[in-house]
């Protein structure tokens, strides 16, 4: 022990070498995603899920990472991050490292996916390998669906250099004069209204057997180019070549100078959709230098380092669009999201129990995709709005689908004439749009609508329902980790605590208020809230734990999260280490905290979970010397988290409900399939199952575990 407080005494915990680069390790975590659509034991179309969210994962990173660091070099910043590196160094090392990612994606998917996709009778074919009945089908589907959408656009003294919209697909393309011998040069854009793959019909598909193929398509690109003709007749095609630019599309809205927030964001969006600076140039890597040297030219932005040389297909997120093909024996197996168990034996329907009245029997735990989201927190929500007892609906918006059946409920609600008040996040990057034409629905309804607060992001998930019952009032809660969503509910872990604990309807009436009106709450009874008390109430839990192996007793931390980031929580995690206390991390995606260092983190263990399903949960567990506490909540720890947005983090009181969240840590500690440790070096290794042990994967087992029956048999 007294070696241990040396060390803590001794090493500096700020030292840059004790920290991994936020984007460097955001990169890892995509790597971990296309290794997932590499993998053959993942089923043939997942893998292709996969190649599309490695590909859609990398344009977000562009637009949005990229794009700030370049804006950093640009306005001359040199701060170095926690881990030494400067914004210029930064995007060298972004550029060294995701070159070679990017190379083995488009080879796997050239040399290894689309062979393997053709063994099963998914043919993804090059115009070049059409039959003429094949050609004269495309010719056709040309002129009929494409020739009038598209636009050729010349580039000349006349013509500028015409604007490239963002992750747009387009051609560059040579012609010739006949008659002057001169060349021009021109761009096509490929029109995103229309299919990235062009089906054949059934008779034109490639057959085995006599069996036709289950699909085959052409993509688009290649059929506009070999009727490039039609677009500029009488001139000789010389050569054409796709290319994709990726803009900067980071949402900048200058709040405190915003008379009306909602007015701010919708401006802010016409300039995304204009797009700001380019950062990424995609291009094929037979592109002859002369139209590199063109498109390099027509956005001076660009240089050289911008340009990205893949082989075969660009765009390769919309591979997505060939999921849903009718081939189930190359997905995984369908998962129907089942009832927790104290909702299986009873309905509310069949016996008359209404929901709230489960809830007062004690908290209940959900945890989605294993649980119907529609027949747990929707049931929640539209019971509430049906229910003439129920007085008020309070809750926050995040994200939601675009057909969204709990805002139909809310809409409802308030034409019902109950008080309903919704604080609807505008500025959740990339569903500002979505987000605005909710909340005006919301208005027109006589909800009650809130855009947040100043300067901070709403991103807690929280529900609050105010009910009539028995000459008082009684409020009910739902405190969760995920979007209220239905469909990415069925696509993301999360878990949620409906409850009607006194105290937590008294901590979410002062949360709303603190979001709605003028109040400036400081404390609350049970929850943590960012950016109240979050950072100190976290650092404070993990400096008990150092506490009590400093007195002789023992320490134990066990936390899942998204993401982690913040220095200040990293250097009080190794200060644990330093004092023996035992901690489990499993962190899906970014991690800055270097494991396995000798005198610093010897005692800290990192895993992330890469699946079927995206792991999103948030839950935290501190041994407390035997009084164990647990809490789950919307916050990673990371600093946007901790200081910059409006979070919620709830302790779990119910000791079943503890031992339930327990064993879904235990399970993803344990896991031997999805499971990567993070090694000391800033490498990932994926975990094997050792000879005569079976594979452990966490998301089957918990599959397994709600509903009571082996998957896939």
């Amino acid at each position: 022990m007294t070696q241990s407080k040396k060390k803590a005494t001794t090493v500096n915990l700020s030292d840059p070498q004790y920290y991994f680069n936020r984007e460097l390790s955001w990169l890892e975590f995509n790597n971990r995603v296309l290794h997932e659509a590499t993998d053959s034991r993942t089923p043939l179309l997942e893998r292709l899920k996969f190649m599309s969210i490695f590909s859609s994962n990398l344009d977000e990173f562009f637009m949005v990472r990229v794009a700030g660091l370049k804006r950093q070099v640009e306005e001359g910043v040199t701060k170095l991050t926690p881990d030494g590196r400067t914004p210029r160094e930064q995007l060298e090392e972004i550029s060294a490292r995701s070159r070679p990612i990017i190379v083995a994606q488009h080879q796997h998917f050239e040399k290894v996916l689309r062979s393997q996709l053709t063994e099963e009778g998914i043919h993804i074919l090059n115009y070049m390998d059409l039959n003429q009945e094949q050609r004269s089908y495309l010719q056709n589907y040309f002129e009929e669906q494409i020739f009038p959408v598209v636009t050729p656009l010349a580039v000349d003294p006349s013509h500028p250099f015409p604007y490239i919209s963002s992750l747009s697909l387009n051609l560059a393309v040579v012609v010739k004069d006949p008659d002057t011998r001169e060349e021009f040069f021109a761009r096509v854009k490929v029109p995103k209204v229309l299919p990235r793959f062009i089906p054949l019909p059934q008779e034109l598909r490639p057959s085995k057997g006599g069996k036709s193929a289950i699909w085959a398509g052409v993509p688009i690109e290649q059929a506009i180019a070999h009727n490039l003709q039609y677009l500029f007749p009488g001139m000789n095609i010389q050569e054409y070549h796709p290319f994709r630019i990726t803009r900067n599309a980071d949402l900048s809205v200058e709040e405190d100078e915003a008379d009306d927030l909602l007015l701010a964001i919708e401006e802010g969006l016409r300039k995304r959709r204009l797009g700001g600076s380019a950062v990424r140039l995609e291009i094929q890597s037979t592109t002859p230098e002369a139209v590199l040297e063109q498109l390099i030219a027509g956005m001076d932005e660009l240089d050289r380092g911008d340009v990205y040389e893949v082989e075969g297909l660009l765009g390769l997120r919309d591979l997505m669009s060939l999921i849903d093909l009718p081939a189930p024996q190359l997905k995984d197996p369908v998962w129907t999201p089942v009832m927790p168990p104290r909702l299986r034996s009873s309905s509310a329907e069949e016996e008359g129990e209404d929901f709230f009245s489960l809830i007062r029997k004690s908290d209940l735990l959900v945890h989605h995709p294993y649980h119907s989201f529609a027949g747990t927190v929707q049931r929640f929500i539209t019971q509430a709005v049906d229910d003439p007892d129920v007085l008020a609906i309070k809750m926050t918006l995040y994200r939601t689908s675009g057909d969204s059946p709990i805002v139909a409920a809310l809409i409802n609600a308030a034409e019902n004439g109950k008080q309903v008040a919704v604080l609807v996040e505008l500025k959740a990057r990339f569903d500002e749009e979505n987000n605005i034409v909710w909340a005006r629905k919301l208005e027109e309804a006589g909800v009650h609508v809130v855009y947040g607060l100043i300067k901070l992001k709403t991103h807690t998930k929280v529900v609050l329902v105010v009910r009539r019952e028995a000459n008082k009032i009684r409020r009910y809660v739902h405190i969760g980790t995920g979007n209220y969503n239905p469909k990415t509910a069925r696509l993301y872990t999360d878990v949620g605590i409906l409850s009607c604990r006194e105290d937590l309807g008294a901590d979410l009436t002062d949360l709303f208020n603190y979001l709605t009106g003028y109040s400036r709450q400081r404390s609350y009874r049970k929850l943590l809230v960012a950016p109240v008390n979050l950072r100190d109430r976290t650092i404070g839990m993990i400096r008990r734990e150092i506490d009590h192996c400093r007195n002789g007793g023992r320490g134990r931390i066990v936390a899942k999260m998204n993401s982690l980031v913040d220095s200040k929580i990293i250097a009080t995690l190794y200060e644990a280490s330093q004092a023996g206390v035992q901690i489990d991390l499993i962190v899906r995606g970014i991690c800055c905290l270097r494991p396995g260092v000798a005198g610093v983190s010897d005692n800290i263990r990192i895993i992330s979970i890469v699946g079927r399903f995206l792991e999103h949960s948030r839950i935290f567990y501190f041994q407390n010397q035997g009084e164990e506490e647990v809490y789950i909540g919307s916050a990673d720890w990371m600093p946007r988290n901790l200081d910059r947005r409006v979070e919620a983090v709830v302790p779990v009181e119910d000791p079943e409900i503890i031992k339930d969240l327990q064993e879904i840590l235990g399970v993803m500690l344990a896991d031997n399939r999805q499971a990567w440790e993070l090694q000391s070096d800033g490498n990932y290794v994926q975990r094997q199952p050792t000879e005569g042990t079976k594979e452990e994967a966490s998301q089957k087992i918990l599959m397994e575990m709600t509903s009571g029956c082996r998957i896939g048999e």
